[in-house]
């Protein structure tokens, strides 16, 4: 079987989480098919990094990305569109060439398109079988259901109305999508309407996960009073959570032990964090294996966003316990107290930081149990024949 892939990210370095899912399938999908990869690319010159995808893929294409301009006229002609601005302005005649010639050269079975970015050139697929790919629609959802006010109400419901009519229209496009979790599973099913909920074949869970044994080299003494985040900023999600734990979770932290220390791995761009001792911004770290295994915990203070989180999946493969949101841990099969520590507020963070900070016990059971879970459920090698059943299906071949 031959497959096109479809990407908006340029899956290497896998240096965020859809980098690390697509990087993951790509690798998977290569051991069984000839597979075929263009992608967007944010860097002048990827030449460089071409080389691993070149021993997955059969062939690799790049397009250059722009970002999203909300003065372009595009973007301004928005407004009065029924595509959402974001798409019309990022819209690219240069990845629409690309695909369409790429597939009038070459015959294939099937299609994948990652994420909205890509599934939004359906029309170019000419009739060849298609999965959408991670068809995540949790972050403008909470945006808009957890308005503060309701100017911001008012607004982000439209935004929302106008990304789910826009998305019945693409899904129509496809053969089936996938999710990462549950949850986003029964959110797309609401946003499509009866002919997605009725289908059970329509939307699949292909949950995100960690190629395990990639992380079993990275073992290391883990540093007392280290925590750790790991998220770029350009993902308002992981920016508010660290605004929130800085200025809400941290205080009470050091009120009992001032010597903790917090690092903040990821893009920051020009998102300032609030005032705070003892933060160490890292800045955009290629590999943050080392990092995290070498961290007292690792924290993920989210209440928004949707999908599942790889930076707890991360941190599990790599034994450094997990302190959470509900948010945070969202769409993840795990058991709170025995895999990782669940809290909302501000002095129940506090608090679950300080018993791991002050229990090597309890630091030890939670690592252990997290490292059996993601070997057990959220290991590639356990996900991706979900992954390649669904494959086969929509191609035919079953």
């Amino acid at each position: 079987m031959r497959i096109l892939f479809l990407s908006r990210w340029f899956p290497f370095p896998p240096s965020n989480g859809s980098k690390l899912r697509i990087f993951n399938l790509l690798a998977g999908l290569a051991q069984q098919y000839t597979v075929d990869l263009i992608s967007f690319t944010e860097e002048p010159n990827p030449a460089l990094a071409l080389t691993p995808l070149q021993e997955i893929c059969h062939s690799v294409q790049v397009v250059p990305w722009r970002e999203f301009n909300r003065e372009s006229s595009a973007a301004r002609l928005g407004y009065f569109n029924a595509t959402p601005r974001y798409y019309l302005d990022t819209f690219s005649p240069a990845m629409q060439a690309c695909i369409q010639q790429t597939l009038q050269k070459n015959s294939y079975d099937l299609v994948i398109a990652s994420q909205v970015d890509m599934a939004m050139y359906g029309d170019c697929l000419d009739g060849v079988p298609a999965i959408f790919e991670e068809a995540e629609v949790g972050t403008l959802h909470a945006q808009y259901a957890n308005a503060p006010s309701w100017p911001q109400r008012l607004r982000f419901g439209l935004t929302w109305r106008k990304h789910r009519r826009h998305l019945q229209t693409l899904t129509q496009r496809f053969a089936a999508c996938t999710v990462v979790s549950a949850p986003e599973r029964a959110l797309l099913q609401a946003a499509l309407g009866d002919e997605f909920a009725a289908d059970e074949t329509k939307i699949t869970v292909v949950p995100n996960g960690v190629d395990a044994a990639s992380y079993a080299e990275y073992f290391a003494m883990p540093q007392m009073d280290t925590l750790i985040f790991t998220g770029s900023f350009t993902y308002a999600p992981n920016y508010e959570a660290m605004c929130w734990f800085i200025t809400k979770v941290l205080p009470l932290i050091h009120a009992v032990r001032p010597d903790v220390r917090l690092i903040v791995t990821g893009r920051h761009g020009h998102c300032p964090l609030p005032t705070a001792h003892n933060v160490w911004l890292t800045g955009f770290v290629e590999d943050v294996r080392p990092l995290v295994a070498e961290s007292w915990l690792s924290v993920a203070p989210l209440h928004t966003g949707g999908g599942t989180r790889l930076k707890i999946l991360e941190a599990m493969a790599l034994r450094t316990p997990v302190v959470a949101t509900t948010k945070g841990a969202e769409g993840l099969d795990v058991e709170p107290g025995k895999h990782l520590l669940i809290a909302d507020t501000p002095g129940d963070f506090a608090q679950a930081a300080l018993n791991l900070l002050q229990s090597e016990s309890l630091r030890q059971d939670l690592a252990q149990n997290a490292h059996e879970l993601v070997y057990a459920k959220y290991d590639w090698g356990v996900i991706m024949p979900r992954f390649t059943e669904l494959v086969e299906r929509v191609a035919g071949h079953e």
